[in-house]
């Protein structure tokens, strides 16, 4: 398969910094779409991956999978593109298709596995996929998202990833109007989490530790705060939410947050992957028949749907704009929660 070199910014081990690289794209076939990157978000993924936290990383390691940028080339096939539309790609790249989960528009839990954007299978040009840290991507066209023109292209990136993760459970369990939502954590899935659960009429309160975090929640669209070490306030919101969306991203106890749900209520798992502790209590899930459930990103056609309808709200993420030669910088204050509330790189400071 014929293929072209663009600038990219890797990893080409597990304690190495991010540089710049060369790294190939192959050429549009008939199905594919070309997109010049313009933008792409941060995510707390590219950091576990470029530093093998999960195990089974591929270098060099060029992730990102936030990207935002306008097309360039289409395949011959393609519909639903045309050179100079805004475009998106998120964490997939591709998928069976075939699989009981892809026909049902759910490729993120695709039997066999979907590509991921970056560290996957590349089985174009053989060996694996790189990210969106780079000039340029080349995607199959559905697995492509139309990204709403009245939407900052910048502050758009972080729909891609933050903004399914935090919608696709809201749309599992139904949230409606009236419906009382809580989000645990307000950070870069916790603020998307609270303006998508605003704009679909719910009630949302903020779980934090942090009582400083209120004013941000508030600006966010929060009609409260709980301080979760507050026990006062904590049994004050005793059988209260219909569904919580837990973002913290590190091992916490779950326990302290299910006497908060309605009966049939659930808490749903976003952030964290890997054993709870301590271990899960199941007096008041069985006697409440409260739920502890996991989400992860969403499929294609609802991620479209989640940027229109983010394009009819004008929901868009808080980000901080850095220069690609910064990421190195970025990923440290990413660690220490120092950033307001997803990083964003502008990709034209790659190109030079």
């Amino acid at each position: 398969m014929e293929k072209f070199e663009v600038k990219a910014y890797g990893a080409a081990s597990t304690t190495a910094d991010l540089k710049e690289i060369n790294i190939s794209r192959r050429q549009a076939t008939d199905e594919d779409v070309e997109i010049d990157i313009l933008f792409c978000g941060v995510c707390h993924s590219d950091l576990h991956t470029v530093r093998n936290d999960w195990g089974g990383s591929i270098y060099p390691s060029v992730p990102g999978h936030e990207i935002i940028g306008r097309v360039t080339k289409v395949g011959s096939a393609v519909s639903k593109f045309k050179v100079g539309d805004l475009a998106g790609v998120g964490c997939m790249v591709d998928s069976c298709g075939i699989c009981p989960s892809c026909k049902k528009d759910l490729e993120q839990y695709c039997e066999p596995g979907f590509t991921g954007t970056y560290n996957g299978k590349d089985k174009h040009l053989g060996g694996h996929t790189f990210g969106g840290y780079s000039e340029k991507v080349v995607v199959k066209e559905s697995f492509v998202l139309r990204v709403p023109e009245n939407l900052d292209p910048a502050a758009a990136a972080p729909l891609l990833c933050a903004g399914i993760t935090t919608w696709s459970p809201l749309r599992h369990w139904n949230v409606k109007e009236g419906d009382n939502v809580a989000v645990v954590g307000l950070g870069g899935l916790g603020h998307m989490a609270i303006k998508l659960a605003k704009a679909m009429g719910a009630n949302v309160t903020l779980f934090s530790r942090s009582p400083e975090k209120e004013k941000d929640a508030k600006e966010l669209g929060a009609d409260a705060i709980v301080i979760s070490t507050d026990k006062q306030q904590m049994a004050g919101a005793k059988n209260k939410f219909d569904l919580i969306i837990d973002t913290v991203p590190y091992v916490h106890d779950v326990n302290e947050y299910i006497p908060t749900l309605t009966i049939s209520g659930t808490i749903v798992l976003v952030g964290y992957l890997g054993p709870l502790e301590p271990m899960l209590n199941t007096v008041p899930m069985i006697l409440g028949r409260k739920s502890v459930a996991g989400s992860v990103i969403g499929g294609i056609a609802e991620t479209q749907e989640m940027l229109d309808f983010c394009g009819k709200h004008g929901i868009v993420s808080e980000i901080e704009i850095i220069k690609m030669q910064e990421i190195n910088e970025a990923y440290e204050r990413m660690l220490k929660s120092d950033v307001r509330y997803r990083f964003v790189i502008d990709m034209g400071t790659l190109k030079g």
